[in-house]
Order: structure tokens, then C-alpha cells, then sequence
């Protein structure tokens, strides 16, 4: 169980309290199991009133499952020739691939340079909570770390991982001109989104 004394930027968690009055109405959040919000999604952190009685808390999505499966997956397919660490960079590449090659096939967007490829990518971005910014047209920043506190124990292997999860799903999805870099910035995603060369003004040119 965990109290007021625990490490907030460990648990990714921020909380604010306000002055309890009718604290014991109509709850402001219902949170379901696994924490999912039932409420409405859009009004997480954001009451109409933020009058007394409410206690707004603010809930970063996390995806710690998948990170479990793809190390699960690699310490099954783990060859002879490999160690631990390469293995599940293998593993999260092959499984970004494969959601990349997914989308491909039902999109069918054709021809995708740095700008429509970070457009395609928007929806699985999306999907796995990395909340995604569009800075420029050919870059994206991530704002939130779907794999933390567990990067913050091991940064080199996880963003490694998250990294080759993101590479993999671009190489699936050929988005031609784009890739995913480490750029780790304080309470975001280690990895962002960019162009592959900066001299590439002629493949923009011809990504619209």
C-alpha cells in the first residue's frame, strides 16, 4: 500500500489536494482496476469547479505489460549466439516491425516521407501512451515515459529497448527519412522522433 511519504516522481504521480468539504459527494474520479479512469478521459486534472471538496490527481499512462511481454518473449527466443541484452532489443524490434507492417496493411497510405510517416505514427503513439508533440513538421517529442519508473532502474536497457520498439515500428510501417533517436529529456520519453538527415529538404519536398 502506498502513503503520502513515497517518492511522487518515483511512482509518477502527481497530486493536489484541496480543502475537503463535501468530500464525501459524488466522487470527482472513478478509477477502475489497473487504475483506468472510467470518468471522462478529458477531464482528468481539469474539474469545471475546482471548488472545495475535490482532490484532483493526475495519472501518466503506463504500459508496463508490454515491456513484460517483450522481455518475456526475448528470454524464450534468446539464441545461442546472443546475450540477454541483445535479445531484447531483438525482441521489442521484431514486435515494433509487426505492429508497423499492421497498420501498413490496413492504412495502405502509400508513399510515406518524414512528415506523413510522424502522421501515421500519431495513432500508435497515441495508443501507448507516449502522448506525442508535434514540435515541427518532421519532428516529434514524447511527452510522456510509458516504461517508467522501471527505465529509471535500468535506463540503458529499457530506453534501449523503447528505442528499438519505435525503430522497428517505423521500419515496418516504411516511413522513409524518419527515426528514432535517444534525446532523454526530465519527466519525458527517452526517445524522440526525427528526421533521419539533416540535408533533407529534397524528401520533404516531395513527401506532401
Amino acid at each position: 500500500m502506498l502513503g503520502f511519504d513515497d517518492d511522487a516522481d518515483t511512482l509518477g504521480l502527481q497530486v493536489r489536494l484541496q480543502p475537503v468539504g463535501d468530500l464525501f459527494g459524488e466522487p470527482f474520479l472513478d478509477l477502475g482496476a489497473a487504475g483506468e479512469v472510467l470518468d471522462d478521459p478529458g477531464q482528468l486534472g481539469q474539474p469545471e469547479d475546482a471548488g472545495a471538496g475535490q482532490i484532483t490527481v493526475n495519472i501518466p499512462d503506463r504500459r508496463h505489460q508490454l515491456l513484460a511481454e517483450l522481455l518475456l518473449d526475448a528470454v524464450l527466443t534468446e539464441g545461442a549466439e546472443e546475450d540477454a541484452t541483445h535479445a531484447a532489443m531483438r525482441s521489442a524490434t521484431e514486435r515494433g516491425r509487426q505492429l508497423g507492417e499492421s497498420a501498413r496493411g490496413e492504412t495502405r497510405p502509400g508513399r510515406l516521407g518524414p512528415e506523413r510517416g510522424l502522421t501515421a505514427c500519431e495513432r500508435l503513439l497515441d495508443q501507448y501512451g507516449y502522448e506525442p508533440v508535434r514540435e515541427t513538421p518532421t519532428r516529434l517529442r514524447l511527452r510522456n515515459r510509458p516504461f517508467h519508473p522501471l527505465a529509471a532502474k535500468a535506463p540503458e536497457l529499457v530506453c534501449g529497448m523503447n528505442q528499438a520498439f519505435l525503430s522497428g515500428y517505423l521500419h515496418g510501417l516504411e516511413a522513409n527519412g524518419v527515426q528514432a533517436v535517444l534525446a532523454p529529456e526530465p519527466g519525458e520519453c527517452c526517445v524522440r522522433l526525427g528526421p533521419s538527415d539533416t540535408d533533407h529538404d529534397d524528401v520533404m519536398a516531395q513527401d506532401r
